[in-house]
């Protein structure tokens, strides 16, 4: 079933006080830190939307504290989207479900950018797959949205900031609803 705005708003008022795995910021810290750093970036309402819900499958599919250490990948960038399918355009969903693979890719075509990445980032990117072949990087960055995706995996990396100062989360859900499809 799809998720409205007031779903999303309670699974973050339920969910967003947990600790964000292996990090030094809460659930609903990291997402609103990588919606302003998309902001601040000057990205519009659907990727600011995006850089907010990629992490929502944590939400919806709660697997404890650092799932990493047990060997655990949630595929929390594929558990979302049919909550959010129907609800938003595909743009913000692909920018959501290939956020990992960006990692992935950045891992493979820049030299530094592994050695920035957290530990569980790294742990987790051995359960993800790893890092891309070069065919693999050349076939993941041609496909529709993966530019996209690299800018939110980027924003994602530097959201974890404990106590940045951030808009609220009403803020967010405002750009969010400007993208919305019609129906909804």
């Amino acid at each position: 079933m799809p998720l409205s705005l007031t779903d999303i708003e309670g699974l973050f008022a339920r969910h967003g006080a947990a600790q964000y795995s292996g990090e030094p910021v809460t659930q609903l810290e990291h997402a609103l830190q990588t919606a302003l750093l998309a902001e601040e970036a000057g990205a519009d309402d659907e990727l600011v939307t995006a850089a907010l819900l990629h992490d929502l499958g944590h939400l919806l599919n709660d697997q404890g504290e650092t799932p990493t250490l047990r060997g655990v990948d949630d595929v929390h960038q594929y558990f979302a989207l049919p909550f959010l399918r129907g609800v938003f355009g595909e743009r913000v969903l692909a920018a959501i479900q290939w956020h990992v693979d960006a990692k992935r890719y950045l891992c493979a075509t820049r030299a530094d950018y592994w050695q920035r990445l957290s530990d569980d980032s790294k742990r987790s990117l051995e359960l993800q797959g790893g890092i891309f072949s070069p065919a693999q990087a050349e076939a993941f960055i041609a496909q529709d949205h993966a530019a996209d995706a690299v800018a939110l995996r980027l924003w994602d990396d530097q959201a974890k900031s404990p106590h940045r100062p951030t808009q609220p989360l009403a803020h967010y859900l405002g750009r969010a609803q400007r993208c919305m499809l019609a129906h909804t």
